[in-house]
């Protein structure tokens, strides 16, 4: 493991100089209690929840509110105390799901005694495979990197898994809820990430981190130390997508996942840090997944790091950063390599509706608006010089515009990660991302229809 340092992945780019995390990776982490909280009985595409609740009655905070029914669904649970106001649809995504407004009881919130594991390393020994996983099934962790998929299904695998990768790379440029999480919740990361290695029954685990974050890489660097189980933090050079979990195995581990592939295929599990944090806190705190870190910066007079429940609204994070300071923007939920925008030219009186906090909801990002017009595409092949999953985007585009779905079959669309590096790269500022991403979603359903056919 010792050569993980020289090893790297195709593709990729540098999209960001450092000052734009700069905004907020000195900023601590604050709490926030909102009043409301709005919770989606479908946290991820197609992870739809059965509501256990209605309107008008009582809720506790880690109290189950939604029941797993879909594959990639996990439990949700109320994320404050208070009362059930409404229970209604709304448009996410372009779908209509589920969500139930609880109003918090009045009052500040009861400040929580810090317990054992989140300042010291916590005795494991009494926890089993078994165990773990039923405890981060039912507290509802879900992948809190972006993919949302329900963590325990990765570690209910038959495969053989040697190695457990904790994804505390953060290469998206502008986020850094990761970061402020591992100089502040070190203690939790570092016992989750023992609770998890057990879980995966591998024979060790790396805390992967990328170069640019050298306090991250100390403090925990220091914690390890102490630790009897082989576990060891792997420092990676700064490259987007480094995070991304095909290429963060073969940089690590010089192992490609194969076309159609799960990590599992070539002895991997990859979880990221804050599913690490979560997992101290649902086995050794008994707490479900009801908040997460969320970094708000960019056009906003002050970025900064909060913890909030699940359901906050992303209005209310702007406002408590002190407002939009770009009158004509964009907001972005997430990073702005694969964060969708969810408005223009955003302001508190234009009264455009904005969602709320989900459990993959890493940041809330504003950027001053941009004005791009396509062009022809110029066959630089620029975007193939990029892509880390060795495909041809300009190819695919090309094929998806003209409806030749089987054309992009043929050229793998199904194996793009929608990472964004060939629209970042292209002179032409065509909107490669988004299409090749469309692409790779129907060719997905196609075979999806087959399968179901045979």
């Amino acid at each position: 493991m010792g050569k993980a340092n020289h090893m790297t992945f195709p593709g990729g780019v540098h999209p960001a100089d450092g000052s734009d995390k700069a905004l907020s990776a000195d900023r601590l982490i604050q709490p926030y209690m909102p009043k409301q909280v709005a919770i989606s009985m479908e946290q991820t595409i197609g992870g739809t929840c059965s509501l256990l609740v209605k309107p008008g009655d009582r809720v506790k905070a880690g109290q189950k509110i939604g029941e797993a029914k879909a594959f990639m669904a996990a439990n949700i649970h109320a994320s404050v105390d208070g009362r059930v106001l409404e229970v209604k649809n709304l448009n996410q995504n372009g779908r209509t799901v589920q969500v139930c407004v609880i109003q918090a009881d009045d009052g500040p919130a009861e400040e929580a005694e810090a317990l054992s594991y989140t300042t010291s390393l916590a005795d494991i020994s009494g926890w089993d495979r078994d165990g773990i996983i039923q405890k981060i099934q039912e507290g509802g962790l879900a992948g809190m990197g972006g993919a949302g998929f329900p963590a325990y299904k990765k570690y209910l695998t038959d495969k053989k898994i040697d190695t457990l990768l904790i994804n505390g790379v953060e290469c998206e440029p502008y986020l850094t809820c990761d970061y402020r999480s591992m100089l502040e919740y070190s203690y939790a990361i570092v016992n989750g990430v023992r609770l998890l290695w057990k879980a995966a029954g591998a024979e060790r685990a790396c805390i992967c981190i990328e170069d640019n974050k050298p306090k991250a890489i100390e403090r925990l660097r220091e914690i390890v130390k102490e630790v009897k189980e082989p576990l060891e933090v792997v420092v990676l050079p700064t490259r987007y997508p480094q995070g991304g979990e095909r290429q963060l195995i073969q940089a690590v581990m010089g192992r490609e996942v194969p076309q159609g592939g799960l990590p599992a295929d070539v002895g991997a599990i990859v979880s990221n840090i804050g599913s690490a944090k979560a997992a101290a806190d649902m086995v050794l705190g008994d707490l479900p997944l009801i908040r997460r870190v969320v970094t708000v910066t960019g056009s906003v007079k002050n970025p900064g790091n909060f913890l909030v429940p699940i359901g906050t609204s992303v209005r209310e994070l702007l406002e408590l950063s002190g407002g939009v300071t770009a009158v004509q923007n964009r907001v972005i939920l997430g990073g702005p390599m694969t964060g969708p925008c969810i408005a223009s030219d955003w302001t508190p009186e234009s009264g455009g509706e904005l969602p709320f906090v989900s459990k993959t909801t890493s940041g809330v990002l504003v950027l001053p608006e941009s004005r791009i017009v396509e062009q022809p595409c110029m066959r630089c092949e620029g975007c193939v010089r990029v892509c880390p999953a060795g495909l041809k985007p300009y190819q695919i585009d090309c094929a998806f515009m003209e409806e030749d779905y089987d054309l992009c079959e043929k050229l793998y669309a199904s194996e793009c990660i929608a990472c964004g590096c060939c629209s970042y790269t292209c002179p032409a500022k065509r909107e490669l991302s988004f299409r090749v991403r469309s692409a790779r979603d129907m060719v997905k359903q196609r075979q999806r229809e087959r399968a179901v056919k045979q």
